[in-house]
């Protein structure tokens, strides 16, 4: 499945990455914690600058590109990795008191699309909007400033 709006190499968006059915994840720092040091992994290794970045509840917002590379791409295997990460979290983690329950409801959103195996946690699409102005960079920081 492709993504409507493509990124290109270099130049800047504003990009959301969201749990599927908006459970808020966030609210533990456990996995705020899994996407903190996964950024900046990709921050280190995988040429991606970030201007600006805010957790919320349940969905990221970020203002980022990648040099020389697709910015997409990178989001996908990011999205990847930390729901690997997440599941393992939720299944280890004796003070998660909604285990259960998130378990549940990822792989339910897993069984209803058949690309999925397992548990599906991020919404495919990051709604990459292109910066292409200092007035549109400067809008987006404010926001998370």
């Amino acid at each position: 499945m492709s993504e409507a709006r493509k990124t290109t190499a270099d130049d800047i968006y504003f990009v959301t990455m969201t749990i599927v059915g908006w459970i808020n994840l966030f609210d533990r720092e456990v996995y705020k914690e899994v996407v903190v040091n996964n950024l900046k992994y990709c921050q280190e290794k995988e040429n991606l600058e970030i201007f600006a970045y805010v957790i919320m509840s349940n969905h990221i917002h970020m203002v980022c590109r990648r040099f020389n590379s697709d910015l997409t791409e990178l989001l996908g295997r990011f999205k990847s990795f930390t729901s690997k990460q997440f599941i393992k979290e939720i299944e280890e983690d004796s003070n998660e008191s909604r285990r259960e329950w998130l378990l549940f409801l990822f792989k339910k959103y897993a069984n209803m699309n058949k690309q999925y195996k397992g548990y599906h946690i991020w919404q495919y699409t990051n709604h990459p909007i292109l910066l292409y102005t200092n007035s549109v960079i400067d809008q987006k920081n404010r926001l998370y400033s």
